[in-house]
């Protein structure tokens, strides 16, 4: 089964396309790490994938159903880009909130919040408010939000934005200890190095078409770094 498919999927803005006739899949407990140029729509396939917005064309499937049904987006976190969090809230109060709407019971809200904080370092930032957080600290809290309810598909843009290289690293081995438990990981980055070592399937855009998609060590060739490749295919 797959985790998220786009099948012949155009997204056109008046007379301008942002995507043009995408097919692209994701199966489940896979890594796909969507990649292109700045402008090139991958915000695009993002939004469409969400139910943020509708394709102009085709066909879009959250977990086998329309991103507008809500049932397709039971099990599945999203972690934006722009990331914007209640900044009164302390860390821990909001997770608990979050725990709340995830359907988690008391008991189990409680270590799971407290795990998810041990997870992602901010056990001892518990106490503060999320205003007084730092660019990389506040993704942090994102990425514990990410992961409170233990998701079947993360959905992650730009993950790494604002953390520092002990950050990344951490966020490199979140992801991988989500896919060792079978979830499904959508990455869609310009840190290409952090993708290549997290995903195992590669979909490059450019200029709302696909330049390549498969495998990574089909996309790579021999001698490359995934950024090698990156810069063949779409470089001008």
């Amino acid at each position: 089964m797959v985790a998220l498919e786009l099948v012949g999927v155009s997204k056109r803005y008046g007379q301008r396309y942002a995507l043009r006739d995408i097919d692209l899949a994701l199966a489940e407990g896979s890594a796909l790490g969507l990649l292109g140029p700045n402008g090139a729509g991958k915000t695009s396939a993002l939004r469409m994938l969400l139910g943020f917005t509708r394709p102009s064309a085709g066909t879009v499937r959250l977990q086998g159903l329309s991103p507008r049904d809500p049932a397709s987006r039971v099990g599945i976190a999203y972690l934006p880009e722009r990331l914007t969090l209640p900044s009164r809230m302390t860390v821990r109060s909001f997770l608990r909130h979050h725990a709340v709407l995830a359907g988690l019971n008391g008991a189990e809200r409680d270590s799971d919040v407290e795990a998810v904080l041990e997870q992602t370092g901010l056990s001892a930032r518990a106490h503060d408010r999320i205003g007084s957080l730092s660019k990389g600290l506040t993704q942090r809290v994102g990425f514990a939000q990410a992961f409170l309810a233990k998701p079947k598909l993360l959905i992650l843009d730009e993950p790494t934005s604002g953390l520092d290289p002990i950050g990344v690293r951490d966020a490199r081995d979140w992801i991988l200890e989500a896919r060792e438990r079978g979830c499904s990981v959508l990455v869609s980055s310009h840190l290409l190095s952090e993708v290549e070592r997290t995903c195992d399937q590669i979909a490059i855009i450019d200029e709302g078409t696909l330049a390549a998609k498969g495998a990574l060590d089909e996309i790579v060739e021999a001698g490359e770094t995934l950024e090698d490749a990156f810069v063949r295919l779409v470089g001008k």
